[in-house]
């Protein structure tokens, strides 16, 4: 089974699904709130990848890591966001309104930055693997598969929102079990690969979730931000767009690999067992 037609629809929902609750109002809060989102922003746009680039050359003395996984990995930080962090964000008692309005923003923002930084990875390790981007297909694929849903979800919930809502309490059942399903399919065919890199590429993803969840938390505490705006940024900068990330690996448009869709499959596992950890520990608190 070709991996691409699970992801695809799953991508497609997931982005349609994002637009069903954007609302004016939340590009407002841009206006109105301009510290938590430029904060939230530059952690997912300028932090991660700075992040896992640095994990992967200190990982370097004692962890070979082959160009597909560095490619894959990258690929994983360059792509924030996702409706799924809105779920996280309300069950962490965080600020849903921040939360839905990063999102929205780092979905548009990474349709420039996403293919300049995967430009600059390939062109540093993919030669030697033959590994090449085509920069203006992933810059048109990205509009496909997330700004006409988005646009489309968004105008839905601009003039008929109750039909919205209906959707959206639908799509919001739909999702996370969608992904599972594409996860355990990817992991069946690819178990053995998996297996033998797990002990690798587990260890630097879940490197990866918990340096940019700590230096989300780090930024929102020495910004001085409230204390549903920190849960939120937590959320937000560590949790990343996994589906995106494996559509790319696997796009046969794109890199048409997948070998490059490893580390996300692996880091979509570790980031929900880590963020539930988190969701947890928020319950408890107090704050």
């Amino acid at each position: 089974m070709n991996t691409i037609f699970i992801v695809l629809p799953i991508l497609t929902i997931l982005m349609f699904d994002l637009g069903l609750v954007l609302k004016p109002a939340d590009f407002k809060l841009i206006a109105e709130r301009p510290k938590p989102v430029l904060i939230g922003l530059g952690g997912q746009i300028i932090l991660l990848p700075l992040i896992a680039w640095g994990l992967i050359e200190l990982s370097a003395v004692s962890i070979q890591l082959s160009a597909f996984s560095i490619i894959g990995i990258m690929l994983v930080a360059c792509s924030p966001g996702g409706s799924s962090s809105n779920v996280f964000s309300m069950l962490a008692k965080g600020d849903v309104a921040l939360s839905v309005t990063l999102t929205a923003c780092s979905s548009i923002v990474t349709l420039f930055t996403l293919p300049l930084i995967m430009a600059w990875v390939t062109a540093g390790v993919g030669e030697a693997v033959n590994i090449h981007l085509p920069v203006g297909k992933l810059l048109v694929q990205n509009i496909v598969l997330m700004v006409v849903p988005i646009s489309i979800g968004f105008v839905l919930n601009l003039f008929r929102p109750e039909t919205a809502a209906k959707i959206h309490n639908v799509l919001k059942r739909v999702a996370m079990p969608a992904l599972v399903l594409l996860v355990t399919i990817f992991f069946v065919q690819h178990r053995q690969t998996i297996v033998a890199e797990i002990g690798s590429l587990g260890l630097m993803m879940t490197a990866l979730i918990l340096a940019t969840t700590g230096c989300g938390a780090l930024l929102a505490r020495l910004c001085r931000l409230s204390g549903k705006e920190r849960r939120t940024l937590v959320i937000e900068i560590g949790m990343q767009n996994a589906a995106q990330a494996i559509t790319i690996a696997c796009s046969p448009l794109i890199f048409n690999n997948e070998s490059i869709a490893i580390p996300a499959i692996i880091y979509a596992l570790m980031m929900n067992l880590v963020l539930l950890a988190y969701v947890g520990l928020t319950k408890m608190s107090k704050e």
